[in-house]
């Protein structure tokens, strides 16, 4: 396995993550920073609240001991101030200590009444304003009598505020934790599909292409789905014809070895035994008592002569058969012209006709060959099977294409015809080139159709020819 960023040790892990794992670390994320701004939002709004909310019960603090001295002005000084710590002794927010004139706490500090459950230290030092002291003096008649000390108590309010947030942080929590839950069985349920796609991959890697996928509920995956299955198709179908070619070709292989190896004994060994047969009767004749004929010599130097002569042509045409002689050496016109005026020699009562103007003068090694081939095996089913007395060819570029024409007068095509290893190899050969094959009844006869693309590296038609 390549050693990328995902698979080195000690690198952040999240490249292994599955999707689903993804896709509930970004809400837990995003959970996080909503719960932080939250929580600051909660932790502003509070301090506001509590500093509002004590300065605003000492506002009213001051106001009751200033009423409450003035509707008191005819009790005795020291019922006074006994009133005043009784009245005043247990406030929210407040804490109100009653001093005689000497400075001398009136009665004892009252109890401090907090709920059970406190603000903790941490939360109590994040929103606590600075704790206010006012002092009032206590004049009646113009008498000071002593003073009232007044102090915020803030933590009163925290505590509330303390077990506002915390039942909202918990029901917030468990609202998220049911979330995150209900999220991680659909995305579970949404991304199955992956997985099945996940594994058909995997089929189609180690060459199964039986593999199909289900259409899924999601309209998207739905059509991943379905390209899958026409991808498997497609491979399959491709596998298929793939092997029907190798077959083709193997057979094609077997006849041709075939096809060659009994024209080698039906045509040179004849020829090879008739040339031991004269050169031993040269020998017979020279190893002679008597002076050598010169007549018998010139005849059987004859007889070799015509001997070598059928060898040479049979050893032309058996080359010329493996690959045409002078393709790609002379332009591709005057190689189909011969192939014609060949066709003529060897069936002297039919017409062959070949239009070919206008050509480059190549194409490449493997179009030139591929129109050669076409015009040679679409001319030898009109003479073998179709029984043409003519045959026209036409070869002609134009709009970056060469189009091949191939037309005889023959029967046609018949209802019960078959693909043949000619027709068959045609067609692999032109769309291996990226062209197209048609083959079609004419009225009369058939009418052989190939478009193939010119490529791109073409051989100019000024190039001088290869060696």
């Amino acid at each position: 396995m390549p050693d990328t960023p995902a698979n080195r040790p000690g690198r952040w892990p999240w490249a292994m993550w599955s999707t689903r794992a993804r896709l509930v670390a970004v809400v837990l994320l995003i959970d996080a920073l909503a719960a932080l701004i939250s929580c600051g939002v909660i932790v502003l709004n509070a301090r506001n609240a509590v500093r509002i909310e004590t300065r605003a019960s000492l506002a009213t603090v001051e106001s009751l001991v200033a009423d409450t001295i003035r509707l008191s002005e005819t009790t005795p000084p020291e019922s006074l101030l006994q009133t005043l710590d009784l009245r005043f002794k247990v406030l929210r927010h407040v804490r109100v200590a009653v001093l005689d004139d000497s400075g001398t706490r009136i009665g004892s500090p009252a109890e401090a009444h907090r709920a059970p459950r406190e603000a903790p230290r941490w939360f109590a030092d994040l929103i606590m304003p600075p704790i206010e002291r006012h002092t009032l003096p206590i004049t009646v008649n113009g008498q000071r009598l002593g003073t009232a000390q007044i102090t915020t108590q803030p933590l009163d309010e925290i505590d509330e505020i303390w077990g506002y947030a915390r039942a909202l942080s918990l029901t917030t929590a468990a609202i998220n934790v049911a979330m995150l839950i209900a999220l991680y069985v659909a995305l579970g349920r949404i991304l199955a599909p992956l997985r099945r796609l996940g594994a058909g991959l995997t089929q189609l890697e180690h060459h199964d292409y039986t593999a199909r996928l289900e259409a899924p509920g999601a309209r998207e995956l739905a059509v991943i789905a379905e390209r899958f299955n026409k991808v498997a198709a497609a491979l399959g179908e491709v596998r298929a014809a793939n092997g029907r070619l190798n077959r083709q070709l193997l057979t094609a292989q077997d006849d041709e070895r075939r096809r060659t190896a009994l024209e080698l004994h039906d045509e040179f060994g004849p020829c090879l035994f008739a040339l031991e047969a004269n050169a031993a009767s040269i020998a017979r004749i020279a190893s002679g008592p008597t002076e050598p004929s010169r007549e018998k010599l010139a005849a059987r130097a004859a007889e070799i002569s015509a001997i070598v002569g059928q060898v040479q042509t049979v050893n032309r045409e058996l080359l010329n058969r493996l690959r045409p002689h002078g393709l790609g050496q002379a332009p591709l016109a005057t190689c189909l012209d011969l192939l014609l005026r060949g066709f003529a020699r060897r069936h002297p009562g039919l017409e062959f006709v070949g239009r070919f103007d206008g050509l480059a003068r190549g194409y490449g090694d493997l179009v030139d060959l591929t129109v050669f081939r076409c015009v040679q095996e679409s001319a030898t089913n009109a003479v073998r099977h179709g029984a043409a007395t003519r045959v026209e060819a036409e070869a002609a570029e134009s709009d970056g294409h060469l189009t091949v024409t191939i037309r005889d007068n023959g029967t046609g095509i018949p209802n019960e015809h078959g693909t043949g290893l000619g027709l068959s190899g045609m067609r692999e050969r032109v769309e291996a080139l990226g062209g197209t094959f048609a083959l079609d009844n004419a009225g009369p006869g058939a009418i052989v159709r190939i478009v193939i693309p010119v490529p791109p590296d073409r051989v100019d038609e000024n190039a001088s020819p290869s060696a």
